[in-house]
């Protein structure tokens, strides 16, 4: 089971469970730090110490192997699985060439550890950074807030409201590095996966190319590669999507942090300071305390236990009035009073500040409640016929007019376009009366404006009824239950939803199939309209985590768009029942150490225009016993692959998806590989044909 999401909710609270969960992230950071040492360490190793190249490379692979992924959430998608699996897969594959090979290319470095290096002190040094200041403005609001709540209520005005300020300006200080640290420790135990596996992915591929003897083992290596770069490329597409919903959400809860109230949690929670006489006077203890409403039960939690002292576990009351207490009466500031119908008397409880206590007696039914307004959210729109008339239309021109523009729908319009052409077409005067035709209207203007309009609707395409089971329906390891499920909830769907829904769907079909111009796949627009067609009720973090399942949901239907809308399932009343988790996984893990393996050739030495008047000579099958000659090939990192096409055309030939990949690099390392994949063909192609080959 993963780490659970870190809330930007509890920072506020700053509960003892907040803490428990993020000192788990700190670890988690920790040993990823030593992890990174480790491989950076032992890369260093393997490229200055040629002499001790076999141990070093054992070394290396035993390294990649001990590592497992720890994630946030409770399933993986298939991408993920695929990369959590890669470590592995990468320490076979070595554990298998060790003993052929026979030297290390020059840019290892570069390809290795600077990138790990700079991941490491860039992204982990940076968060330890925020830990340093979260903890540094933890320890001075609290300092200060156990000096202010003993200052006396005698004093005077003008001092009590200066010392009112300076503690308001603390907790502001420390709830934004709260925030500021979570998001970022949440970052980086994403952003891992795939900044750290692909440093080691390109540092295998420049290994495997380094010399000619390996030419058939990089030809079987590259399509593994393909496809683990595609699970890179298409997490880190979903950690975009997931990243730019989780800055909304941290920058809602800076503006409001009182109002984004989970669902299943206390009604009010916090710390709270409890009034306890003893024969020797009167003393305060700090107590966190939770309230639900509905049963009236109050929990308090002790927190200033004495070391060596009999530890006390909460303590559950169930509350019969609240009332707040007068200021002259007690010598201390935010006091109310409870009665509960376990003790006997009246319990004096002491709040954070004027607006907590507020906050406390408003949800026990006191006598001073508050109302406070919630987020303001932007107007909402309706799935009405004149909705249905806006995505027709938008539909109708994209696909006249801009289907192969490159980059459809990713490119955004301006916003002033945008909410131009929202406001003339829904204007209540006159509805639908706008020509898209006008050329005011561009492509980009109109894609923005349907996304928009989508995403403000007071409900998803999708429904807020069904949202939970699509995602658990994308999150099955089964492939053919997972689309047996989500075509079961298709056909559940109200009429007009699935109507609009069958519209959509059918215009991204007709967009992918222009993949070869658009460069739009059905994974590209599963990470565009997954969050647009389907929207959790709830702002959480954990909501934000299950973006990535919802990407997967509109992929599957663009995929298999045909199957689903030729009508509903023979038994649409529900879905199939998913097998047993003993049972073998319909998806496997791509994998390289368990292929065939193919008889290998030898490539002898020779200048190229020996090898361009003769290629046959080199194609002779290497006499038993003999070594062969090292060929180097030219030296150059490698690259992400091209992207795939639909599922409805044909997989092009390598020659042009190497093309394809050259034309827009797609991380990091994208820009660097073309030139080294096609060398490494030509010298498979002039080398490595066997006598008799034709083709």
């Amino acid at each position: 089971m993963g780490h659970p999401p870190l809330e930007f909710s509890d920072c506020y609270l700053d509960s003892p469970d907040f803490r428990e969960r993020l000192k788990c992230y700190e670890q988690e950071l920790e040993r990823t730090n030593k992890f990174i040492k480790d491989v950076i360490k032992d890369g260093n190793a393997l490229i200055s110490a040629m002499r001790n190249y076999s141990s070093a490379v054992q070394k290396f692979s035993q390294t990649l192997q001990s590592f497992q992924f720890d994630f946030i959430g409770d399933t993986l998608t298939d991408d993920e699985i695929n990369i959590a699996e890669s470590f592995k897969e990468f320490a076979e594959l070595l554990n298998e060439v060790e003993n052929e090979r026979m030297m290390m290319v020059h840019n290892a470095s570069d390809l290795l550890i600077k990138p790990l290096e700079n991941f490491r002190k860039e992204q982990i040094g940076f968060t330890k950074e925020r830990k340093k200041k979260f903890e540094k403005d933890g320890e001075r609001f609290y300092s200060l807030l156990d000096r202010h709540l003993h200052l006396s209520s005698k004093k005077k005005e003008s001092q009590l409201q200066e010392a009112d300020l300076q503690v308001d300006k603390e907790r502001h200080n420390f709830f934004e590095s709260s925030l500021d640290y979570v998001y970022q420790i949440q970052e980086v135990q994403e952003s891992k996966k795939f900044n750290i596996v692909e440093p080691v992915l390109a540092f295998l591929h420049s290994l495997f190319i380094s010399n000619s003897l390996t030419v058939e083992l990089t030809q079987d290596f590259l399509p593994y590669k393909q496809q683990l770069q595609l699970s890179l490329q298409n997490t880190r597409n979903h950690f975009s999507s997931t990243r730019e919903e989780m800055e909304e959400l941290k920058k809602r809860m800076k503006e409001a942090p009182q109002t984004c109230k989970l669902p299943g949690q206390p009604t009010i929670e916090g710390y709270l300071y409890t009034q306890e006489k003893w024969a020797l006077g009167i003393s305060w203890v700090k107590y966190y305390c939770q309230y639900e409403k509905e049963t009236k039960t109050f929990t308090m939690t002790p927190m200033d236990q004495k070391p060596g002292a009999k530890q006390q576990g909460p303590l559950d009351l169930t509350l019969k009035y609240c009332v707040r207490r007068k200021t002259e009466s007690i010598d201390k500031r935010f006091c109310f009073d409870i009665e509960t119908n376990e003790r006997p008397g009246t319990i004096t409880l002491q709040a954070l500040s004027e607006a907590n206590r507020r906050l406390w007696m408003e949800a026990m039914d006191g006598k001073e409640p508050i109302y406070h307004s919630p987020i303001t959210k932007q107007e909402e729109m309706e799935l009405n016929e004149v909705g249905f008339k806006f995505v027709r239309k938008c539909i109708n021109i994209i696909e006249t007019k801009g289907i192969k523009t490159e980059g459809l729908y990713r490119t955004v319009g301006s916003n002033i376009q945008v909410q131009k052409l929202l406001n003339a077409f829904f204007d209540p005067k006159c509805p639908g009366d706008i020509d898209f035709h006008n050329s005011d209207w561009d492509i980009k203007t109109i894609t923005s404006s349907l996304k928009f309009y989508l995403r403000n609707l007071s409900e998803p395409v999708m429904t807020y009824r069904l949202h939970k089971e699509l995602v658990s329906a994308a999150k099955s390891d089964n492939l053919d239950y997972r689309l047996g499920a989500i075509h079961s909830l298709v056909y559940k769907l109200p009429e007009k939803n699935r109507e609009m829904l069958e519209l959509l769907i059918r215009h991204l079909v007709n967009v992918c199939e222009h993949s070869k111009e658009n460069l739009m796949t059905p994974s590209n627009m599963g990470v565009i309209f997954g969050p647009t067609l389907m929207r959790a009720q709830e702002d959480t973090v954990a909501a934000m985590m299950n973006i990535k399942f919802q990407n997967i949901v509109v992929e599957i239907l663009i995929e298999h768009f045909v199957k689903i809308y030729s009508g509903p399932p023979e038994e649409s009343t529900a879905p199939p029942v998913p097998p047993p988790r003993i049972t073998a996984r319909r998806h496997k893990p791509i994998t390289i150490s368990k292929r065939l393996l193919r008889e290998r050739t030898v490539f002898y030495t020779s200048s190229l225009d020996e090898s361009e008047g003769d290629s046959d000579s080199f194609s002779k099958v290497r006499p038993p016993g003999e070594k062969p000659t090292i060929i180097r090939p030219p030296v150059r990192p490698p690259d992400p692959p091209c992207r795939a096409t639909t599922s409805q055309k044909p997989e092009p030939k390598p020659d042009v998806m190497a093309g394809n990949t050259g034309e827009i690099p797609s991380s990091v390392v994208a820009s660097r590989t073309r030139f080294f994949e096609t060398a490494s063909r030509k010298t498979g192609s002039s080398q490595g044909r066997l006598p008799g080959d034709e083709s």
